[in-house]
């Protein structure tokens, strides 16, 4: 599309823009998606298969991933007529057979592509890595993308009746194992690895592909199934456009890319996303997760039913239900820091919380729309969305931040419902433990570039208990979920890093050196012990991988790379430092 046309069309949009911003509208019970045939039918296997074959390393994802080789109808009737034990169930035997007759593999829909942008060692790459055992593993690490890399088959084009997979227009960069399928936060950490690999066509192509998901349901899907749609993710589109722009200067690309941006910030600010406080002064307009599903999620069906079997009422295990679809719209599935009672995850309660760092995503995505509408030339879009930012900001600072423990909290809003407007702030409402997610508003500018907020921040990171040997614990509770600990995650470290070394604190930045430096050991040691990058790592000790969760840790990875090179690039690592655990 030309400049011209594309500018038309930013002004056209500006109205949504402004509304996106405005007082909430009145907001009513989000209506839970259709199943489809082919999931409800993959649903009844999944159960079939976990009474076949039993609950030990059973994933249920798997069953709901596999592709039919033929029509629904005569693979149901060939499923009815499989013989059955007393109880009802099918034998192991006679299911494994029917599986592999009449469907595709898990991922089979999935095909390798090689990335066009992709050569074994990239011009320029990491030029601050000095030691040669790093950066000989650095381009191990880089080789990675290729290894992820797939484009969707043409069969999902020809008969998506036959699959959950969604087409796409272009090829993917999956997180890896039992993640087959390209995911919404992922992306921004595959992205800024993909930038320090100088993959700049292949970044573009993933931002691309989440626009049309954009396009075609309204949101950024949680990933590319047919089982995600009733759910977004941390919404980091803009932090991915701005990451593309600052390595290429492409303005049309920026510019392309700006309505669905206006799309998104109304999906995230206005009727169930949005809660509005009041405190003595004024109102703050604010974010939750909300996912608009009542029922098992179809990827982990048989879990869910098995942790609402104790809940008696119907109501209470749709409430229930949509409280796990939200936890895992907010990218932490699954954590204390969700619950009510930390030892039953019956007692989720998403919807009731306003996020400290969904809302700091948000400010993020205002600041850079903002910063977008000056590259096009709209000075209505950026100076709207720079006040929105402000508004936010604010709302952070008031709602949110916690002077005595010099970190920001998240807020609880009361008991769950479709629509809570009007709630009035009070600092009991604050959540007073201490997660990784209350130190992520040093990734914005906005609060990085205070000095003495960062130093009493850090200050206050130090002390938390949340450094360990090997980076930044999620949480301080040990419950056997995988948000919490003792496991650190890529983004977490990175987002924390890279906003204490952004501010002007040379306490601030020696504090980062020190995370990167932990955290770029235990995946390196974990890898040479492994052979492999992983999902998650136990931070208690440089070299361990971490655990917890309803599924066995997973390899690959995604964002565990593209953290690792993006923080070697920034940082780099001088020959004499030693790379092995201490």
């Amino acid at each position: 599309m030309p400049a011209a046309a594309l500018l038309l069309l930013l002004l056209l949009t500006t109205s949504s823009a402004f509304a996106a911003a405005s007082p909430p509208r009145a907001c009513a019970m989000a209506a839970a998606v259709a199943s489809t045939p082919l999931l409800a039918f993959l649903e009844r296997l999944q159960e079939a298969a976990l009474a076949a074959f039993g609950p030990r390393d059973f994933d249920p994802k798997l069953y709901i991933d596999l592709s039919l080789r033929s029509d629904l109808a005569s693979v149901e009737r060939a499923f009815a007529a499989l013989p059955r034990s007393p109880n009802g169930s099918v034998p192991a035997g006679d299911l494994k057979k029917f599986v592999a007759a009449h469907f595709g593999g898990a991922g089979s829909d999935l095909v390798p592509a090689r990335p066009p942008d992709f050569v074994p060692e990239p011009a320029g790459f990491l030029p601050r890595v000095k030691s040669p055992a790093v950066r000989a593993w650095a381009l191990k690490v880089h080789a990675l993308w290729s290894n992820l890399s797939r484009r969707v088959d043409d069969s999902v084009r020809e008969r998506p009746d036959w699959h959950t997979l969604l087409p796409l227009p272009g090829p993917v960069v999956i997180p890896g194992s039992r993640f087959r399928e390209v995911y919404y936060w992922d992306s921004y950490w595959v992205i800024r690895g993909l930038l320090a690999s100088k993959m700049y066509l292949t970044a573009k192509t993933i931002v691309n592909n989440l626009i049309y998901l954009l396009d075609t349901y309204g949101h950024v899907l949680n990933g590319a199934r047919a089982y995600y749609t009733n759910r977004s993710q941390p919404p980091l589109l803009s932090a991915m456009i701005r990451a593309i722009y600052e390595k290429t200067h492409d303005k049309e690309f920026v510019v392309k890319s700006l309505p669905a941006l206006l799309k998104e910030h109304d999906f995230w600010t206005s009727g169930l996303h949005q809660i509005t406080v009041q405190d003595r002064d004024c109102s703050h307009n604010l974010s939750r997760y909300y996912a608009m599903w009542d029922k098992p999620r179809p990827e982990s069906s048989t879990i869910d039913k098995k942790s609402a079997s104790n809940i008696s009422s119907t109501s209470e295990k749709q409430k229930f239900y949509r409280e796990v679809a939200s936890t895992a719209e907010s990218g932490w599935d699954f954590s204390t820091r969700w619950m009510r009672n930390p030892e039953d995850i019956t007692t989720l309660a998403t919807t009731s919380i306003l996020p400290v760092d969904l809302n700091i995503y948000i400010l993020r995505m205002e600041l850079d729309i903002s910063f977008f509408g000056k590259i096009a030339g709209n000075d209505n879009i950026a100076k709207h969305f720079l006040e929105a930012a402000k508004a936010r900001e604010k709302a952070v600072s008031t709602v949110f931040w916690n002077e005595r423990m010099g970190q920001w909290l998240d807020y609880w809003v009361g008991n769950s419902s479709s629509c809570m407007e009007g709630q009035h702030w009070d600092a009991a409402n604050q959540n007073k433990n201490v997660f990784a997610s209350n130190f992520l508003p040093l990734w914005i500018d906005v609060f990085n570039s205070d000095k003495n907020l960062v130093e009493k921040v850090a200050k206050s990171l130090r002390s938390s208990g949340l450094l360990r040997d090997a980076g930044i614990a999620t949480s301080l509770t040990n419950s056997s979920e995988q948000w919490d600990f003792p496991n650190g995650w890529a983004p977490l470290q990175h987002m924390i890093a890279e906003g204490l070394a952004r501010s002007g604190s040379s306490e601030a930045r020696s504090l980062a050196e020190d995370i990167v430096v932990r955290w770029i050991r235990t995946n390196y040691v974990a890898y040479k012990k492994t052979g492999a990058m992983h999902e998650k790592y136990d931070v208690q000790k440089c070299g361990e991988v971490g655990g917890g969760g309803e599924y066995i840790p997973q390899t690959g990875f995604g964002w565990s790379n593209g953290v690792v090179l993006a923080f070697l690039d920034e940082f780099g690592w001088p020959e004499d430092r030693r790379i092995d655990c201490q």
